[in-house]
């Protein structure tokens, strides 16, 4: 992992004159930043001492797009999710939209932040008309496809089961229906653009000729879902995860770096195969530049019966229809504890295994 992490650091110092301008988003310069100090004298440090030896332990940066950072809190998230919870299974559905839509969404990045809404909001629907049940209902939010490009789309985790508050039981099965839930997705989506664009939120210059006749042929047309078995919670928990807290590709596809290529794999999913791609630094580090999520917007967001406002009211509804008892919050890992656990290794031992104390604070240089 540390290799790399340090050709992610290589490319963003190579092409800081292109994203560190006051035209770059501040998202973006903010993250890329962060990813660029972890872990050096910039944010400081803690220092670490024996009766031979002393140990430095730079600061990291907490930032989503640091691949060790943003593993560490998905390994977090997991963590408190499982004890969160209850034991029952979960579905896994995946919402995308037609290719003529995502240029739209690229350009109007404000129309993004309800997408999740708009899914959760189909599928509680769906699942009160036709069971009068509430569903849980976790979203993480996509922009990326399988060759890094622009595609914005919905991973939903839906319970394999609702409950009903008028008989107070969980009703263990649910089928989910392909085709219904296709059609409310696309009403859903054509009707929020056609309302955006008749509120004049829509940038003239950026859409396609006749817009409107674009989202009326779209409107009839068969979109692609996918719905996946139903998957216990752990696995759950690790197909969540591969989503959440980091870049769109995995650290260990970027091959090589140099000043003037990158090479990188990526997912090419109409030959189902993995293939190499080049590119210049600066055209790599734009690419990743779009799919990093503006400041105060989150990738994953609880609807449902794990909304915030919901979830105190009805957590312990759900336990008691399921005869299951609530486990309490998990204690956070502290770092060291967490090296050991992950990587077999105490920081704070010295070479010759004595045992190491807090000494000083090296302030941000």
């Amino acid at each position: 992992m540390k290799q790399t992490e340090q050709k992610l650091r290589k490319i963003l110092e190579l092409t800081r004159t292109e994203w560190d301008r006051p035209t770059t988003r501040a998202a973006v310069r903010e993250n890329f930043q962060r990813v660029c100090d972890c872990r050096t004298p910039v944010l400081g440090g803690e220092v670490y001492a024996s009766a031979s030896e002393e140990k430095v332990f730079y600061h990291t940066c907490k930032s989503k797009c640091c691949p060790s950072c943003g593993n560490r809190g998905t390994q977090l998230w997991q963590r408190e999710q499982w004890c969160a919870l209850p034991d029952i299974p979960f579905i896994g559905i995946v919402l995308t939209m037609p290719d003529v839509f995502w240029p739209i969404f690229r350009y109007h990045r404000h129309l993004q932040h309800d997408l999740p809404a708009l899914g959760a909001s189909i599928l509680q629907y769906w699942a009160w008309k036709q069971y009068r049940v509430r569903l849980c209902v976790i979203v993480v939010q996509h922009t990326f496809g399988g060759r890094l490009n622009h595609n914005p789309h919905l991973h939903i985790m839906v319970s394999a089961g609702g409950l009903d508050d008028e008989q107070a039981r969980w009703i263990q099965s649910i089928n989910f229906a392909h085709g219904e839930i296709m059609a409310l997705w696309r009403l859903a989506v054509t009707t929020y653009l056609e309302q955006a664009l008749g509120s004049g939120l829509l940038n003239g210059g950026q859409l396609p000729r006749q817009f409107q006749k674009v989202i009326q042929h779209q409107a009839v047309r068969k979109w692609n879902i996918h719905i996946t078995r139903v998957m216990s919670k752990f696995h759950f928990l690790g197909y969540a995860g591969r989503y959440i807290r980091r870049l769109p590709i995995s650290q260990r596809r970027i091959l090589r770096v140099s000043e003037t290529e990158v090479v990188y794999q990526v997912k090419d999913t109409r030959a189902k195969a993995i293939c190499e791609t080049r590119s210049t630094p600066a055209k790599f580090a734009a690419l990743m530049a779009e799919h990093v999520a503006d400041r105060y917007r989150h990738s994953m967001r609880y609807f449902g019966l794990l909304s915030p406002r919901a979830k105190s009211e009805n957590s312990e509804a759900v336990f008691q229809s399921l005869r299951q008892c609530k486990r309490a919050r998990p204690q956070r890992i502290g770092w060291r504890n967490s090296l050991i656990r992950n990587f077999q290794t105490d920081p704070l031992r010295d070479s010759k295994g004595e045992p190491m104390e807090w000494a000083r604070r090296l302030k941000p240089s």
